[in-house]
């Protein structure tokens, strides 16, 4: 009787995962505008590109190189919704939608987070342990983020000196 039980335990789940694969999450790339990137408005320096690409453009930007698990339900549902989030939060690839006053805020959200381990995400780097940031790639990443936010308010202040 127990066997019988979880014999069909075992094929009700299995019928249920396989049910769930015809159940797909929009995994999406939207076409490069390299005119709105982050390197069309900013001065990325290789060694920051470098980080990007390991660690932060698979969810904050078009560039998402999606994995085979991104492909099996319901961890797809899971993958999709931090993709999702991470680019409405910040986009590398449409950076040119941001004022002045959000990029500068995004620049220290950049550092602020490496630094507290926040980014990557834990559930990220568990499959992608190359993109996990070393001491060195914080440090890089916050000394070109002041950089980069020096230089916006010196360019905002040269505007606003020059229309006076």
């Amino acid at each position: 009787m127990m066997k019988r039980l979880l014999k069909w335990t075992a094929i009700v789940l299995v019928c249920g995962f396989v049910l769930l694969q015809f159940s797909r999450t929009a995994r999406t790339n939207p076409t490069v505008d390299e005119a709105r990137t982050i390197e069309a408005h900013l001065n990325v320096t290789p060694e920051v590109k470098a980080i990007f690409a390991r660690s932060c453009d698979d969810c904050h930007s078009n560039r998402t190189r999606w994995p085979w698990y991104s492909h099996v339900a319901p961890v797809s549902w899971m993958v999709t919704d931090h993709v999702r989030h991470g680019r409405r939060h910040m986009n590398f690839s449409d950076w040119a939608r941001l004022n002045d006053r959000e990029a500068t805020y995004l620049l220290g959200d950049i550092c602020k987070t490496a630094k507290q381990g926040i980014m990557p995400l834990d559930s990220y780097t568990l499959m992608h342990r190359d993109a996990r940031l070393t001491p060195q790639d914080v440090g890089t990443l916050c000394t070109w983020t002041e950089t980069e936010r020096q230089r916006l308010a010196a360019i905002k202040q040269e505007a606003e000196g020059s229309r006076q």
